[in-house]
């Protein structure tokens, strides 16, 4: 007899399942419903700027002048450049300060003297305008000075256009560029026409300037204990002119004729300029003297050559308005020059060799060789190489 042990029991109930079922399918729904947020982005992230933070003042790297500074400020900023020009390895910092001060209205007739002691500080450093650390430095410098030179008077504006003409007109020499270079001896052909022609006062002021600088070199190498030759004769021509000492005992006159003053005054004002333009013509042919020696180290480029024949020949022509040694190294330019148009001629180049292209010069290499075995090129050399070669 097998009972049935499950009789009289209730069936099992599914309400379970059901339930669970109900619940995963809401949530697939609820899923289905809710889309995924998007991702926050970066700039959301920052922070808000505030208004504290929009009046705070930027930081700037470049050293900016305003024209709000006082004339006080301006002069001491002035002497700081000046003083730190000279110094070869803080010019190209200082020299780009001192534009910016240009280029910002700094310089005026109150602060002009500063400012023309800046340009001589820059002028005295031991370091030439023309040398290739610096020679940008300078050209830039003495270019943007020229809008400047309004302020200057009329000494400084001489001295100026000196200084422009070693720092921009002489570097310009040094170009590569065809264009910039003949525009430069354009320039330099100019100055020289405009300038007079030397007179035997010239001659003699120059002579008696080399015969100065002679002695003081001849002086400088005695003893320093020594009293100087000058100062000897000085103080014996003043012992001839009052051997008693009685002018210290003479009145003086403690008014003097107003008429006889300004006639002084304005004497002395007349000698003046008259000794700055000699001076400013001394300068400009020292200048003019030192561009054609700087063309002439450049003849060695091909594409020069032609530019600076014309240049010296042009020289070599209004040489009447040079001084005497100025016409000597005129004259020995010129017959260098035209000893290197004859080299040229006769098919020579700069270096004295002769101009052959590539053919000829493997031509005179392999000439003499010896062909190996192997048809090598050997270093013994022998008939049959000449006659391949031709």
């Amino acid at each position: 007899m097998a009972d049935n042990l499950f009789e009289g029991l209730p069936p099992p109930s599914s309400e379970p399942q059901n339930e669970e079922q109900q619940q995963s399918t809401a949530n697939n729904k609820k899923r289905e419903a809710s889309p995924v947020p998007a991702p926050a982005l970066k700039s959301a992230l920052k922070k808000p700027k505030t208004d504290s933070d929009e009046t705070m003042p930027q930081k700037s790297l470049r050293f900016k002048m305003t024209t709000d500074a006082s004339d006080a400020q301006v002069i001491d900023a002035m002497q700081k450049i000046a003083s730190h020009i000279k110094n070869p390895a803080k010019f190209g910092k200082a020299s780009k300060l001192a534009i910016q001060m240009i280029q910002a209205g700094s310089v005026k007739p109150g602060t002009s003297g500063q400012f023309f002691a800046i340009l001589e500080a820059a002028m005295s450093s031991p370091t030439s305008c023309t040398d290739p650390s610096v020679r940008a430095d300078y050209h830039a410098l003495f270019t943007v000075a020229q809008d400047a030179a309004e302020c200057l008077s009329k000494k400084q504006k001489n001295q100026l256009s000196i200084w422009t003409f070693q720092a921009v007109v002489a570097n310009d020499l040094f170009t590569d560029d065809s264009f910039v270079f003949s525009k430069t001896a354009t320039r330099i052909k100019e100055a020289i026409s405009s300038l007079p022609v030397a007179t035997k006062d010239d001659d003699l002021e120059e002579a008696a300037a080399l015969k100065d600088e002679a002695e003081k070199t001849n002086e400088d190498s005695k003893n320093k204990r020594d009293m100087p030759p000058a100062v000897q004769a000085e103080e014996n021509h003043k012992d001839e002119a009052d051997p008693f000492g009685l002018d210290a005992f003479i009145p003086k006159r403690i008014r003097k004729d107003d008429r006889t003053k300004g006639k002084k005054e304005t004497g002395a004002k007349i000698k003046e300029d008259e000794e700055e333009y000699k001076r400013f013509l001394k300068s400009q042919r020292e200048a003019l003297i030192t561009g054609l020696e700087i063309a002439a180290h450049r003849y060695k480029t091909p594409w020069c050559q032609t530019v600076i024949d014309i240049l010296v020949k042009h020289a070599f022509d209004n040489v009447a308005r040079f001084t005497s040694q100025q016409r000597d190294a005129i004259a020995k330019l010129w017959a260098s020059i035209r000893e290197q148009q004859n080299r040229r001629r006769q098919g020579k180049s700069v270096t004295g060799k002769l101009d052959v292209n590539a053919f000829e010069l493997l031509q005179q290499k392999y000439a003499n060789e010896k062909i190996s075995i192997r048809r090598a090129v050997g270093s013994g050399g022998e008939r049959r190489a000449q006659q391949w070669l031709g």
